[in-house]
C-alpha cells in the first residue's frame, strides 16, 4: 500500500511520461473510436465510445465528469453545463457539433498504454468490512483489489477499465493495458471556492471569477441540509482518520460507540478533508467515486478522490467557500 502523497506523484510522472512520448494504445474497437473526432450528439441516455471520449475532453478541461464510465449519468451533465455556461454555450446538458469543436481543439491522445508495476499490485487487497466496529480494527482503509486501485488512478470505472482490456490481467506486473491518459495540470491557487446546492458543483475560481476547475459533488440531504453561507477552509488533511460518531449521524443508534477509523482511500472521507469554519462540515473524497451526486451524504460536500485531491493543491487555509443555493 502506498500513501496518497506517493501516489499521486507516481501518477503524475507516468502520466506526463506518456503524454511526452506520445504512447499509443493497441487499436480495438472501442479505443479507436474513443479517439476518432465525431459529431454524434452526445445526451442523456447516450453511451459508448463517444460519452468516453466527452467525459475524458471535459475532464482535460478541468471539467470533471466524476468517475470515467462511457455513460451519459448525472455527473456528465453537469460537467457539459458547466462547460456550456463558461464558453457562452446555451446549457442544454447535450453536446452538439459546435460543442464538439471547441472539446476537440485539445491535442494529444485520450487514451495510452500503461504498464502495471510491482507498486500497483503490492496491496494488501482486502474487502472493506460493512460494520463500523470491525473498519475500526484495520490499520489502513486500502484498495479491495488491484482493478479499484488501477481505476481509481486513471478516473475509470473497473467496468470500463476491464472493457478496454478484454483478457488482460490486472494483478499482474508487467501486464500493458489501455488506460485513460490522465493530464496533470499545474497547480493554480484559487482565490474562493464556490459550492452550488442547486448546480450540485463545487468550483474553484481564481482571478476575476475565472473558473479554474468545476467539480460534481454530493451536497447533503433533507435531514442535514447545506449550510448555506459564507466559510472559510480552515484545514487541509491529506489522509486523514475519520472519527464516526452516531451523535452526528441521525439514521444510525445514538447508543452505538464512537469509534476511530484508519486513512485510505476507502475511508469515509477518501484521502483528503478540506475543514471548513463551520463546525463538523467539510469538502472531502470518499470511497465510492462511482456514487458521487446519486447519493446524498450527511451535510458535508463530497467528490471524487482525485477531484478532492485536485482541488486541495488549490487551496490553502483561509480560502473562503460560499455555500449557496
Amino acid at each position: 500500500m502506498r500513501r496518497t502523497g506517493l501516489r499521486e506523484l507516481i501518477a503524475a510522472t507516468l502520466a506526463l511520461a506518456m503524454s511526452a512520448v506520445g504512447a499509443t494504445v493497441p487499436r480495438n474497437t472501442i479505443s479507436s473510436e474513443v479517439e476518432n473526432p465525431t459529431t454524434q450528439v452526445v445526451e442523456p441516455g447516450a453511451s459508448g465510445a463517444r460519452v468516453i471520449r466527452a467525459q475524458i475532453l471535459l475532464g482535460c478541461a478541468r471539467f470533471s465528469p466524476g468517475e470515467i464510465d462511457g455513460h451519459y449519468g448525472g455527473d456528465l451533465g453537469i460537467a457539459i453545463k458547466g462547460y456550456q455556461e463558461n464558453h457562452g454555450l446555451t446549457p442544454t446538458g447535450v453536446i452538439d457539433a459546435e460543442m464538439w469543436k471547441l472539446l476537440d481543439a485539445h491535442e494529444g491522445p485520450l487514451l495510452v498504454t500503461y504498464t502495471i508495476t510491482a507498486a500497483d499490485e503490492k496491496g494488501p487487497f482486502a474487502p472493506i468490512p460493512k460494520n463500523v466496529i470491525e473498519q475500526a480494527k484495520l490499520k489502513w482503509m486500502g484498495w479491495e483489489s488491484p482493478q479499484e486501485e488501477l481505476g481509481e488512478k486513471f478516473h475509470m470505472s473497473p467496468g470500463l477499465l476491464a472493457e478496454l482490456n478484454p483478457g488482460k490481467n490486472l494483478d499482474t506486473t508487467g501486464e500493458q493495458i489501455t488506460v485513460v491518459n490522465v493530464r496533470v495540470a499545474p497547480v493554480r491557487r484559487a482565490l474562493k471556492v464556490v459550492v452550488s446546492k442547486s448546480k450540485r458543483t463545487v468550483t474553484a475560481l481564481g482571478a476575476g471569477d475565472k473558473v479554474l476547475a468545476q467539480y460534481p459533488a454530493t451536497i447533503g440531504d433533507s435531514h442535514d441540509s447545506l449550510p448555506i453561507g459564507d466559510w472559510k477552509i480552515l484545514s487541509v488533511v491529506r489522509d486523514p482518520w475519520f472519527n464516526w460518531d452516531p451523535v452526528h449521524y441521525w439514521n444510525v443508534d445514538p447508543e452505538r460507540a464512537t469509534e476511530r477509523l484508519a486513512p485510505g482511500p476507502n475511508n469515509p472521507v477518501g484521502v483528503v478533508w478540506m475543514g471548513l469554519s463551520k463546525a463538523h462540515y467539510g469538502i472531502h473524497g470518499t470511497p465510492d467515486p462511482g456514487h458521487v451526486r446519486h447519493e446524498e451524504s450527511y451535510g458535508c460536500i463530497r467528490l471524487t478522490n482525485w477531484d478532492a485531491t485536485d482541488l486541495s493543491h488549490m487551496v490553502v487555509r483561509g480560502t473562503p467557500a460560499i455555500l449557496e443555493e
